[in-house]
């Protein structure tokens, strides 16, 4: 006899989602209906009424500072994505070793490095603009990328993936077979860590992303700036520049873009993990 769950039981869970939901959302429509209203429009109409002013917004955007948004943007490309890809290997080969090999300290360095993952990112930012200032890298691109290249949380979650996706036997057999370390890393450790540093890369990737404290902290030269701190100078300018509102509003808007493209194309690696899950099932 099939149990029917009452139905306050769904409504409950149900409501508190899609408040959750509605909390999140709105602040994206907000920035979504925002980038289409004109520099008057954005003061004088109801706040989700759509603008007319989207097309002239866009080509502010792309031409102020003479591309000056175009070059935020190149820079958090290169921030996220290089320094991203560095620190899933890193964080891939560290929580490999800490989950497959045994060696005297392991406990000791994994609950280190677990206890880096508690410690706020902010508390970090000044020490860090102090070494990078003991070796001369403050203001350029080292001392945005090197802060990120190691990720306590990414080497705990790899160190996760590991233990569950690598078999053990796997893994002795193919030591039996003659198989070195590097050959076992490569031809069976990696290609079955790879959902896993798909999720390493994309938490890392929309963290960099969004960093605002330490390129802020770390750079002078807008020439360098990321998106998020670009963006943070035309805020910063609005006042006595009211038009320039509009384009960081708009500059928002597009900096989600690049964000939504990459959950949609790496989301494949997924969808292949869980059939091949299914079909090895």
């Amino acid at each position: 006899m099939t149990v029917v769950p009452h139905r306050r039981a769904k409504i409950l869970p149900t409501l508190v989602l899609l408040i959750g939901a509605i909390y999140c959302l709105v602040p994206v429509a907000w920035v979504l209906v925002a980038s289409t209203k004109s520099s008057g429009e954005l003061f004088s109409t109801f706040t989700f009424a759509p603008g007319t002013g989207l097309l002239d917004n866009l080509g502010k955007l792309f031409t102020y500072g003479n591309g000056l948004y175009l070059r935020w943007t190149a820079n958090s490309v290169l921030y996220a994505v290089a320094g991203s890809a560095v620190s899933t290997l890193i964080s891939t080969l560290a929580g490999y070793a800490l989950a497959k090999y045994e060696f005297r300290g392991r406990n000791l360095l994994f609950y280190a490095i677990l206890a880096g993952v508690l410690v706020p990112g902010m508390t970090l930012a000044i020490p860090q603009y102090l070494i990078m200032s003991e070796v001369d890298l403050v203001g350029g691109y080292w001392s945005v990328l090197l802060p990120g290249l190691i990720s306590p949380f990414g080497i705990y979650l790899a160190r996760v993936y590991a233990m569950g996706s690598v078999p053990d036997a796997t893994m002795e057999a193919a030591r039996i077979d003659g198989a070195g370390e590097y050959r076992i890393l490569g031809s069976i450790g990696l290609p079955m860590m790879i959902p896993g540093m798909v999720t390493i890369f994309l938490l890392q990737f929309v963290g960099t992303w969004n960093n605002f404290l330490l390129p802020y902290i770390m750079l002078s030269d807008e020439t360098k700036f990321p998106i998020t701190v670009g963006l943070y100078t035309l805020l910063s300018k609005g006042s006595g520049q009211p038009a320039l509102y509009g384009i960081a509003i708009i500059g928002a808007a597009v900096s989600v873009i690049p964000l939504i493209a990459l959950l949609l194309f790496l989301q494949r690696f997924w969808r292949l993990d869980l059939l091949s899950g299914g079909l090895k099932g």
